[in-house]
């Protein structure tokens, strides 16, 4: 246990995927699993990924439907550039097939932005090596990373052979036809440089792939002309040389990916490679450009190591995956660490993401997620068109890279409309907590009105009701499948008519008639809630105490998760929710709602809920932190904080959940600090784990920074 570092000692070879993904880097440009530079012919994801760059994978349904996107976008395993073919006295290096190996140790250190793996090996020659590697992708160059690896041998003097590599031969495990999503159009090289243009089938991206590699003995540098190993997609540039026996053998080895036409990144690179020291002054650039971005981000807990290290881990991983300089990039729910969930963007952003950014890196940043939303508004719109809407209604995508819809299972593509929702919502909760009104005035208001015309279309009036109702829909508790009245949904939509309407009257908005905003108001006023006499709760949807409302506790530890042990029917009938559902809106809306009607949906839906989402704890914990449930809210931001450091779900060789880390931020700043905004102010009702010491940590509030102890 570090609270600056994770460490993890030992080799095992069937927690190395898990462990790829826990040491990914990314600098929110570009990042990469942690895969072995050296051969490895174990089981390994290899994976490096570009923002932004993806490709159109077609739709592979046994069933089509109207209205299927026909392609799900797939973020794009990437040429790779840390390649080297490692031959010790012309035995190959690969940890799969060494006699012995010993003192392994993986090391990423969050403070200061590297990730180093050292270990000591014993290949079938009988030659014992120590190798120590250092790597990072810089925060400063956006396309650069750097690798340092060392290898000094132990029985003998050693002939090495190195071969630094590029290969863009590569492909995504998750094809849904197997192909290859790559062209190679040129492979050159030069001295010790080289470089691979590609383009992405379809999208058309043209990527260029680099390298540039240096040699050291102790310190002293290598003047070696490669022999160069062109093949279709491969560029090798072998070296070989004598190391004497506990003589340290280097190669500093500079890589990334420009997507500039100019080359002007690739002859910087080529110049800053000629000074020795680049390494080092690269690295030294890291630690300055971190410690940065801990000014503002970090949390300090004091008397829980454990809770410490979970929090860093979280913020370290998701500035990894968002810097926030890029409008036309997002936080995709595994980042830069796996290729599962294919596109871009989910409704997590708004709903979890946007207020961590927004408290950490300052206005300008959310701002840009907001952009990305609105620069999207047309595509929205016409994602509404496939499905019947006119008029300019929108439907923002569940799953996107440039604003297309692009998930094909059809009970969220269609029916888990209350994205639209949490959209609408991020806009209002980023003017109350920035202060700025400019975004909603210049760019804000066409998106709630496109938002409010789906809504007011989207429901149907029941005479049996005389109320609004909203049929067909997947809630955020994807265990429920096309039901009817989801509170959640309905409470959105409600409030989502509301707001526009009354944005619309403030801001005088032209082109929009006083009739159509009465009826926004007309049918907010009027939406059926789902309500239970007996319980005192609005229910999840209509039917729902239909169920066999047997709690979670009644379920044999050995049949959990329920997605790998039930069948999908079993689990449509069931009352058990994946993750917030109802209490997303209590989470969303507290001050609609009074402290005992908190605690008595909390109380009836909590026993249900199984947290099988990523999202779900967190929420449950702030809402579990509001009504002083202490011990119960720190077990939930525990599963959250360490979901993918202790592999809660078996599932973290897929990749980590990213935007679920956002929730974790949430668990302490609205949950243990208790913050809110009201009235244009931070108020806080703190309530800290018992044996927490203290709890500090900054925020950006409305431009200014403040700083809070508890």
């Amino acid at each position: 246990m570090n609270t600056w570092n994770i460490i993890i000692e030992g080799f095992n070879k069937a927690d190395i995927t898990k462990h790829e993904s826990i040491f990914s880097l990314g600098n929110g440009a570009m990042g990469m699993r942690a895969n072995f530079e050296e051969d490895y012919t174990g089981d390994t994801l290899q994976g490096s990924y570009i923002g932004g760059v993806y490709y159109p994978d077609k739709t592979r349904v046994g069933w089509w439907k109207n209205g299927y996107p026909e392609y799900f976008a797939k973020v794009l395993n990437a040429p790779s550039w840390i390649g080297l073919h490692i031959k010790i006295n012309g035995e190959l290096l690969d940890l799969n097939t060494c006699l012995e190996v010993k003192n392994f140790r993986r090391q990423l250190n969050m403070k200061e932005g590297w990730y180093e793996r050292s270990f000591t090996a014993m290949l079938p020659n009988q030659q014992e090596i120590q190798v120590k590697v250092l790597r990072f992708l810089s925060l400063r160059y956006d396309e650069l990373g750097a690798l340092r690896y060392e290898i000094t041998p132990l029985t003998t003097d050693a002939t090495i052979e190195i071969e630094s590599y590029l290969d863009s031969g590569i492909k995504n495990s998750d094809a849904n036809w197997d192909e290859r999503f790559w062209n190679t159009l040129e492979i050159s090289s030069e001295d010790n440089f080289a470089t691979i243009l590609a383009e992405t089938k379809k999208t058309g991206f043209k990527v260029h792939t680099f390298m540039q590699n240096q040699l050291f003995i102790d310190n002293k540098t290598l003047n070696i002309s490669p022999k160069e190993n062109k093949k279709e997609n491969y560029i090798g540039l072998q070296y070989e040389l004598t190391a004497k026996k506990n003589q340290t053998f280097r190669i500093e080895k500079y890589g990334g990916y420009s997507r500039s036409n100019d080359y002007s990144t690739l002859t910087k690179s080529k110049t800053l490679s000629k000074s020795i020291a680049l390494f080092d002054s690269l690295l030294e650039n890291q630690r300055e450009d971190w410690a940065h971005i801990w000014k503002t981000s970090d949390i300090v807990i004091e008397g829980d190591e454990k809770a410490q290290q979970g929090i860093r881990f979280n913020i370290f991983q998701l500035n990894q995956t968002y810097s926030g300089k890029y409008a036309h990039l997002n936080i995709g729910p595994k980042g830069f660490t796996g290729e599962k969930y294919g596109g871009s963007t989910y409704w997590d952003t708004e709903a979890y993401c946007l207020p961590f950014y927004m408290a950490t890196k300052g206005a300008e940043v959310a701002r840009n997620l907001l952009m990305y939303r609105y620069n999207q508004l047309d595509k929205a719109i016409e994602n509404a068109e496939k499905l019947g809407f006119t008029g300019g209604a929108a439907l923002y995508p569940m799953v996107t890279m440039n604003g297309e819809e692009c998930h094909n299972e059809w009970e969220i593509t269609f029916e888990e409309i209350h994205r639209n929702g949490a959209i609408a919502f991020a806009i209002y909760n980023y003017t109350r907590y920035t202060g700025d009104e400019s975004y909603l005035k210049d760019y804000g208001i066409e998106v709630l009105i496109a938002i409010a015309r789906f809504w007011a279309q989207r429901v149907s009036f029941s005479e049996e009701k005389q109320k609004y109702v909203i049929l067909g829909v997947t809630g955020p508790n994807e265990y429920e499948n096309n039901i009817n009245n989801n509170f959640y949904t309905n409470y959105l939509a409600s409030w989502c008519l509301r707001y526009a309407a009354e944005q619309v009257i403030t801001l005088q908005k032209e082109g929009i008639t006083k009739e159509e905003t009465q009826q926004w108001l007309h049918i907010a006023q009027n939406i059926y809630f789902p309500y239970s006499e007996k319980y005192g709760v609005y229910l999840q949807q209509d039917g729902f105490l239909d169920k066999d409302l047997k709690p979670v506790s009644a379920i044999p530890a050995g049949e959990r998760p329920l997605n790998q042990h039930w069948s999908w029917d079993r689990i449509l009938r069931s009352p058990y929710i994946k993750q917030a559902d109802t209490l997303q809106g209590f989470y969303f809306f507290e001050d609609h709602f009074t402290k005992e009607e908190l605690q008595r949906h909390y109380e009836f839906y909590e026993p249900f809920t199984v947290h099988e989402s990523s999202l779900s704890p967190c929420v449950h914990s702030v809402l579990a932190s509001a009504l002083g449930k202490t011990d119960e809210a720190y077990t939930l931001y525990l599963r959250t904080a360490r979901l993918d450091l202790d592999d809660y779900n078996k599932e973290v060789h897929e990749g980590l959940h990213i935007t679920s880390m956002a929730g974790t931020w949430l668990s302490i700043v609205e949950g243990f600090a208790g913050m809110r905004v009201k009235n244009g102010k931070l108020h806080f009702t703190p309530r800290l784990p018992k044996h927490w010491k203290s709890l500090s940590f900054k925020v950006i509030f409305q431009g200014e920074i403040k700083e809070i102890k508890l």
